[in-house]
């Protein structure tokens, strides 16, 4: 890894496109540490070390640190990953949507829009949700200063258009990435985000339990080269395609394969899961105490197996259904029959998208349990060890480890490609 970034440093282009990316990641970690108009910077500074466990640290994770602190860039990208999540769920369901999907760029291009715009949309009912919650003090519920200096309505309306502004301009820089430097602009930034708070919680287990610190780091490797594997496993479907004459020329007679991942549902299971187990946190303080109570003490703490069997199995069902709704085996059959081609041993159309169907079932079953497994590995570690405030910071979790390895393997890869087209000797040599 280190040799093909040293290599990119070399190519002027590349160069100029790594410079650029790395602009844009500092600017989004400013806007990141930036506060709203309107906040008190000293009681959050004071109030925001104090969170710990369940809710908080999940929103710390996916925001880099920056919603507690009430940021500029509070929201992170968050609302886009839900809004581009939303919009592949509605896709199944909504004609138009799944007609403008099969148009190529010009459909993709609008779905983008229509992305943006639910961002957005999203970004005002975060807003609102954070500065309501920070308003009434349970947002960090073991302060006891006022988080706002004004709680007037606007006041609050001013931080609250701050907030959309800033994930309206997260979502540009975003886009910026994947236009102008390397990698995927929306995958890049989340990545900035894990990797802003890792210091943190490796210092807030150390502190917390220094044993389980110890433990974490003997358990790193062989994880992370756990999750590499998986996340490079694949099933290789072969295809062949008979020769075809097209006026005066021969097309046709080769041979490639379908790549299908065992984990191809990827990290939105995780949190998707993660989104639905944040309602009972939600809805827990206003449902009283004999239902609140047991919601409370049963599905708001990692520790609890109640709580462990509700997150393994979400992750699991999720994992299915995302992946029958993403992959099409019937329509992928349809492409290949278009295209004279086949699977050999199998008759094109209706048989292929049989064997298509039950080879990505196969392959699912590993991989929803292997993003349920490691989603579960540092409750049940800490559970283990008794210290279950440490488990919620466990910065070696299912989703950051995923994360901070995916992202770096596609965008070592985008990097790579690059490097061998300008490297490409050909078949004559000099």
């Amino acid at each position: 890894m280190l040799s093909v970034l040293t290599r990119s440093f070399r190519v002027p282009e590349l160069r100029k496109k790594l410079l650029f990316t790395l602009g844009v990641i500092v600017l989004f970690r400013l806007g990141q540490i930036l506060p709203t108009p309107g906040v008190d910077v000293v009681a959050v500074q004071e109030c925001v070390g104090t969170v710990r466990g369940g809710l908080a640290d999940m929103v710390q994770l996916f925001s880099g640190g920056a919603m507690l602190k009430l940021s500029v860039f509070a929201l992170g990208i968050m609302p886009y990953i839900t809004a581009g999540i939303i919009m592949q769920l509605l896709a199944v369901v909504v004609p138009r949507l799944e007609a403008l999907r099969k148009e190529g760029s010009s459909g993709q291009a609008k779905i983008t829009q229509y992305t943006r715009y639910l961002t957005v949309g999203l970004a005002v009912l975060y807003a609102t949700t954070d500065v309501a919650l920070a308003r009434s003090g349970q947002l960090m519920s073991s302060c006891r200063r006022p988080l706002l200096l004004d709680d007037g309505l606007f006041p609050v309306v001013v931080i609250v258009v701050t907030m959309v502004a800033g994930t309206s301009a997260v979502m540009w820089l975003g886009e910026l990435i994947t236009e102008r430097g390397i990698g995927n602009g929306m995958s890049i930034l989340m990545f900035t985000q894990v990797v802003a708070v890792f210091p943190s919680y490796m210092t807030t287990v150390f502190q917390m339990s220094p044993f389980g610190f110890a433990l974490i780091v003997a358990a790193a490797v062989p994880m992370v080269a756990a999750v590499v594997f998986m996340e490079q496993a694949q099933r290789r479907i072969p295809v062949q395609y008979a020769k075809r004459m097209v006026g005066r020329r021969m097309y046709g007679g080769t041979a490639t394969y379908i790549p299908l991942k065992v984990n191809q549902a990827g990290i939105v299971p995780v949190i998707f899961t993660s989104s639905i187990l944040y309602l009972p946190t939600l809805v827990a303080p206003f449902l009283g105490e004999p239902v609140g109570g047991w919601i409370t003490r049963n599905l708001t703490t990692g520790a609890h197996p109640l709580y462990m069997s509700a997150y393994f199995l979400l992750i699991v069902g999720f994992a299915y259904f995302y992946v029958s709704i993403t992959f099409n085996p019937a329509e992928i059959a349809d492409n290949i029959k278009r295209y004279n081609g086949f699977v050999p041993g199998l008759r094109p159309g209706k048989p292929t998208a049989g064997y298509l169907a039950y080879v990505l079932s196969r392959l699912t079953a590993p991989g929803a349990a292997y993003l349920g497994v490691l989603a579960l590995l540092p409750l049940v570690a800490f559970a283990l060890l008794r210290d279950p405030n440490s488990a919620q910071n466990f910065p070696f979790g299912g989703t950051s480890v995923m994360i901070m390895v995916g992202v770096g393997l596609e965008t070592v890869k985008q990097i790579e490609a690059q490097l061998q087209q300008r490297n490409y000797e050909g078949f004559l040599r000099k």
